[in-house]
C-alpha cells in the first residue's frame, strides 16, 4: 500500500535553469514519509516522544527520469516495501500530475533505507504499535523486492 501526496513545485526549489536542484527530490521523499505514516495514525514525532524510535536513513538512491519544473503540480508516491527486523524500505514515485494536454509523468524513483533506533541511536526492533500497521500496509503490495511475502522474515 502505498499513499499519494500533492505538492506545487516552489520557485526556491529550483536552480537556475528553472529546473528542480536534484536534492529536493530526496525531501520530497521524506514528505511522502511523513505522510504515510501520517495516514496509518500516527507520526515521526509521536514515535519519537513517545517511544524514543527513531528512523535515521542508512541510504537513499534515486533515479531521475524527466525534469520538475517552476508551478509544476507533483505527485509523491510513497509506502514501505520491507520490514524485517530494526530495517525499514521505502520506495517512492514522483510524478508530474495529469493535464488536459499530456498525461501523468514520471518524474523520479527511488528508495530509503532506515535503520529503527532508540534515542540513543542504538539499534533496536520498532514498536508493534508501529509495526502491525506497516507490515498491514506491505502485505497489501504482496511481494518486495526481495521477493518476500509479506515482508516479513
Amino acid at each position: 500500500m502505498s499513499i499519494v501526496t500533492e505538492l506545487r513545485v516552489r520557485y526556491a526549489e529550483t536552480d537556475q535553469m528553472g529546473v528542480v536542484y536534484y536534492a529536493n527530490y530526496l525531501v520530497w521523499f521524506e514528505v511522502g514519509r511523513v505522510e504515510f505514516l501520517r495516514s496509518l495514525g500516527f507520526d515521526y514525532k509521536q514515535m519519537e516522544m513517545e517511544d524514543g524510535c527513531i528512523l535515521p536513513v542508512v541510504e537513499a538512491s534515486c533515479r531521475y527520469r524527466a525534469p520538475a519544473r517552476y508551478d509544476d503540480v507533483i505527485l509523491i508516491e510513497a509506502g514501505p516495501i520491507i520490514l524485517k527486523g530494526s530495517l525499514l524500505k521505502f520506495a517512492y514515485r514522483i510524478f508530474r500530475a495529469s493535464s488536459a494536454r499530456e498525461g501523468q509523468l514520471l518524474l523520479a524513483e527511488g528508495e530509503t533505507v532506515h535503520i529503527v533506533c532508540d534515542a540513543s541511536l542504538q539499534k533496536c526492533l520498532m514498536p508493534e504499535r508501529y509495526a502491525a500497521p506497516i507490515r498491514s500496509a506491505i502485505r497489501v503490495s504482496g511481494l518486495d523486492d526481495q521477493g518476500d511475502v509479506d515482508g516479513q522474515d
